[in-house]
């Protein structure tokens, strides 16, 4: 009876130990829940609307850019570059980080009718101070010609990103770019 017991108490710990011992990570779990990937993402639609700024937050998971617009969301293409360059001139914009994004606004950052500027930022190597943030390196202006508006995202290494619009404030709208701080 006693060896039965003691047998008994073995099978249960181990049992119990199986339990609060946590499993090897699959390749499929996600960081965060996160299951975005790395490849290049765009809309092709276009609307009339003007880029009027550029911001960033960082949130628990990942690291993110808002493009704010005076209208209807347009499209865009987002992709990682080996370099970024700028529109109708074709020179690189340096951008510190392992990897990079170009972020392509279907979008001009002027008033098409009077060309007058609806975003001009005032410090074009550094849109927004992404110092202390974990996945984010550099937001670099990247220009805005014929119609489309190109900023250059300098992020720590190649990380899974999502791209969506969002309708609002008022009667503007949102591009939002995030960038997962793991895979």
């Amino acid at each position: 009876m006693k060896k039965l017991f003691i047998w008994l108490t073995a099978i249960l710990m181990a049992v119990g130990l199986g339990i609060l011992v946590p499993g090897p990570a699959s390749a499929t779990t996600s960081y965060c829940g996160l299951v975005w990937g790395s490849m290049s993402k765009s809309d092709n639609t276009f609307s009339k609307a003007s880029v009027t700024n550029v911001r960033t937050g960082q949130h628990y998971c990942f690291d993110r850019m808002v493009v704010d617009l005076d209208g209807p969301a347009a499209g865009y293409t987002v992709r990682y570059v080996p370099q970024v360059i700028q529109d109708g001139s074709g020179f690189p914009v340096p951008v510190r980080g392992g990897a990079r994004l170009q972020v392509t606004v279907n979008a001009p950052a002027y008033n098409p009718d009077s060309g007058q500027p609806t975003y001009n930022p005032a410090n074009q190597a550094e849109l927004s101070n992404v110092s202390n943030y974990q996945t984010f390196r550099q937001v670099a202006w990247a220009g805005s010609f014929e119609g489309y508006t190109n900023i250059g995202v300098g992020v720590r290494a190649r990380l899974p990103f999502r791209v969506f619009t969002l309708d609002g404030p008022g009667s503007g709208s949102r591009l939002v770019l995030d960038v997962a701080h793991f895979w």
